[in-house]
């Protein structure tokens, strides 16, 4: 699966082109399995006709179970980028507010913690990358955790326990995101789904070729359909392949929301 990931990581059209190819292959073997048959026999065998419905029904249910699967992965990854996004603009609002020396500066690590987690975000599948950014993030995590730690001794409150809760759900954030990211498609589902492209192409080559029928149109189409809901599958659940991949703009919206710090308007 990692050298499929590989090709998909340089080219998802040429992965396309791959599936596409082979789910030809199994046709065109089907195909001369079943003119074979057909060359030896007068009438067709019966039930022929029952068993590819009955491959192709299934699936049909197989790659509709796949992609719901895909985009519920792809859905987590989202709402968790908008979650760690809003609990670091909590975190740092409190900082900001909470009139200690310390909370300006953990304010400002925050600032720096975002772009992290923003890069965490749009990195690739460089392993040292994400390997590094991880690290950073703990290193950011536990300088900040330090001055909370300051900050909740000196003033023992309900002010500083809401700025400890805040950066606890952000910090809880990021590796409730980091999970999502490392959760792949599993490998037994991507074989079925692979495998049972293919079964269903070398039956329904089969059934075609022993009634010595030619539709290689529509079964080119077919396999493009095939293909393409493949591919969507695969890119939903891959988080740093393809092209359906998680927006970090709401990192970028965060940040820019805290230019200029807390501003305090003067009564009238």
């Amino acid at each position: 699966m990692n050298y499929l990931a590989d090709i998909a990581d340089w080219s998802v059209v040429a992965l396309a082109f791959l599936l596409f190819v082979v789910q030809s292959l199994a046709y065109e073997s089907g195909g001369w399995l079943g003119r074979r048959h057909a060359a030896r026999n007068e009438s067709p065998p019966e039930g022929v006709g029952v068993v590819v419905g009955g491959l192709l029904g299934l699936l049909a249910f197989i790659l509709a179970l796949t992609l719901s699967y895909a985009n519920n992965r792809f859905a987590e990854r989202r709402a968790g980028t908008l979650n760690e996004a809003n609990a670091i603009s909590t975190a740092w609002l409190r900082a900001e507010a909470i009139g200690h020396p310390r909370g300006e500066e953990i304010a400002r690590l925050l600032e720096e913690y975002i772009k992290v987690r923003m890069e965490f975000v749009e990195a690739g599948r460089d392993k040292d990358e994400i390997d590094r950014l991880n690290q950073t993030t703990n290193a950011l995590q536990s300088k900040i955790g330090g001055h909370l730690a300051v900050i909740v001794r000196e003033q023992p409150n309900t002010v500083s326990t809401s700025l400890m809760a805040s950066l606890n759900d952000a910090f809880d954030a990021a590796t409730t995101e980091r999970f999502a990211y490392s959760f792949r498609l599993p490998p037994q589902i991507f074989w079925l789904l692979i495998g049972m492209s293919l079964l269903a192409a070398a039956a329904l080559g089969y059934q075609i070729g022993v009634r010595r029928q030619q539709l290689r149109v529509l079964v080119a189409a077919l396999f493009i359909m095939w293909t393409i809901v493949t591919i969507d599958i695969l890119d939903l659940a891959s988080s740093r392949v393809g092209a359906f991949r998680t927006n970090a703009d709401v990192y970028r919206w965060t940040l820019q929301s805290f230019k200029g710090g807390i501003q305090i308007p003067p009564l009238k």
